[in-house]
């Protein structure tokens, strides 16, 4: 699908990323048919899974048959440069992911993984989407999320200024101010 440009087929990218763990769950529901189907739908070309230590292997696809082309692997030292060439990302909740991904202007879906416990992750989450920095889901919402997603409406997270804390904490400890 992807809009042509000069005759080229323009690649989308839609990178899946579990970081470090194991989220069967988040890696079945993104290799779903229903899922990658309406990714077609909304003209992404490829999906990319970063699956971690996950033991659900995803069906890879060249998408030469008119479908999304599918790939994965486990880990990689950095996924810098699979952040950055990705149109869209679709993560679990973890913080890092979650920062790393804003400050670089992605849109970003985050799916919190419902079985870990105490998970204070999904409360990040849930606050950035409700000021509209990103789309919050579950597994089994991601296909409604998706469909119903507008990228136009999210809000670009620009990190604070932590100049006031910082001086706060320098003047609480004694150190001169600087001018």
């Amino acid at each position: 699908m992807g809009e042509a440009r000069d005759g080229v087929k323009v690649k989308r990218v839609v990178f899946v990323t579990v970081g470090t763990t194991c989220f069967d769950a988040l890696v079945k529901v993104a290799d779903s048919q229903e899922v990658k189907d309406e990714l077609y739908r909304r003209g992404y070309t490829d999906l990319l899974i970063q699956m971690g230590r996950g033991s659900y292997l995803p069906i890879k696809s060249t998408g030469d048959d008119g479908s999304l082309a599918v790939d994965y692997f486990t880990f990689s030292s950095s996924i810098a440069d699979y952040l950055r060439s990705a149109s869209l990302v679709i993560s679990h909740a973890g913080s890092g992911s979650i920062f790393e991904t804003l400050q670089l202007g992605k849109p970003l879906i985050v799916v919190v993984n419902e079985d870990l416990m105490d998970n204070h992750q999904s409360e990040l989450a849930e606050e950035l989407a409700e000021r509209k920095h990103l789309y919050c889901a579950r597994p089994l919402t991601l296909h409604q999320t998706i469909a119903g997603m507008d990228l136009n409406s999210l809000v670009p997270y620009s990190p604070g200024d932590a100049t006031p804390v910082a001086k706060l904490i320098n003047r609480f400890l004694g150190f001169p101010e600087e001018s």
